[in-house]
């Protein structure tokens, strides 16, 4: 089969490799299409935060169609050869201290359910998996694990009705945590970028107004909302560590930041401005627990525009360009995909 290769954690290609065959409890799933994450690109420009396997196939955002089972996983997993699914990035132990309080997501012994930029993907046994229903395209569907970032994100906030949200960065997370935040109905929903089609496009989707980080007067414009207080509720998922300290100015006295985002470098912060002048609520963010059926249902039932969060289809031999896309791109580029074959 064809897949993109990562080696010596930085070595992109191209290449030929053998399809593995499913042990007890696996699933080979043929992928119908994978995306691209910033935190991929961040992979190939060498500035991301992880220890890397050697050799590494990316990819863990995709849908794809049950090929072949090994024994007992059709009796676990309750699939059949055909069914369209996609699976959780993390295969918790289900025995550590995390798993046994439920979260799985921090799980101490994880493997991992990725490898998706190539023809086929193994995946593991007692990976979380998850069907796509009938009628969900291959290029919707795809948008299930960002998209279940993107509630976790908003689930994170805890937005009530009468809160002022700012999400900033209007990427793929972004974008979907602007819709998903939509449907909680807050007083104001703000959204900050860098990229003047993604505000416009942000406007038409939810957003109360948008605003150019580097152009618009942030402060100005959110204490004109407040009443000069500041926002309530900051989610930050450009991955930018300036935004960081910008959503803390930005925050009202006791405000929630909800740090989402990948950064490749540390952030420099005053801590007198989380305690002594404005004991702010910072909560990290990571990954999607819970969220994937939430996800699927937003994008069955429409809730979420997934025609307008794919922007970019490119050949998986075409990777390359495709990293590049967001960069490349004339038209505002939110998800990029692949389609293998």
């Amino acid at each position: 089969m064809k897949a993109v290769v990562v080696r010596a954690g930085k070595k992109f290609a191209l290449e030929e490799i053998e399809k593995s065959s499913p042990g007890p409890g696996e699933i080979l799933l043929q992928i119908h299409a994978a995306g691209i994450c910033a935190a991929d690109r961040k992979i190939y420009a060498g500035t991301h935060p992880w220890q890397l396997p050697d050799p590494y196939i990316p990819g863990h955002e995709y849908v794809g169609e049950v090929v072949e089972m090994g024994t007992g996983a059709a009796e676990a997993s309750n699939l059949s050869a055909g069914d369209i699914i996609t699976a959780e990035i993390i295969v918790p132990c289900r025995t550590c201290w995390f798993c046994h309080r439920g979260a799985y997501h921090h799980c101490d012994r994880p493997q991992v359910a990725v490898g998706a930029w190539a023809e086929y993907l193994l995946l593991p046994a007692g990976a979380i998996l998850h069907k796509i229903p009938t009628g969900l395209k291959a290029q919707e569907a795809v948008l299930v694990e960002p998209l279940a970032c993107s509630i976790h994100a908003v689930n994170l906030a805890q937005i009530g009705l009468e809160d002022t949200v700012v999400i900033v960065g209007l990427g793929a997370i972004g974008m979907g945590a602007l819709q998903a935040a939509r449907l909680r109905s807050p007083r104001h929903l703000i959204g900050i970028d860098v990229d003047r089609r993604l505000l416009e496009i942000a406007r038409s989707h939810g957003a109360d107004g948008v605003l150019h980080a580097n152009e618009d007067d942030l402060e100005g414009e959110i204490h004109a909302l407040t009443e000069g207080r500041g926002a309530d509720i900051y989610i930050e998922v450009s991955g930018a560590t300036d935004s960081v300290t910008t959503g803390i100015k930005l925050l009202r006295k006791a405000g929630r930041l909800v740090v989402f985002g990948v950064y490749g470098q540390p952030a420099t912060i005053d801590l007198n401005q989380l305690s002594e002048f404005k004991e702010l609520n910072i909560v990290g963010g990571h990954l999607s627990p819970y969220t994937y059926p939430l996800a699927i249902e937003y994008l069955a039932k429409g809730w979420i525009d997934a025609e307008m969060m794919v922007t970019d289809t490119f050949n998986l031999k075409d990777y390359e360009s495709a990293i590049r896309a967001k960069q490349d791109s004339e038209a505002a580029s939110i998800k990029t995909i692949l389609i293998p074959g």
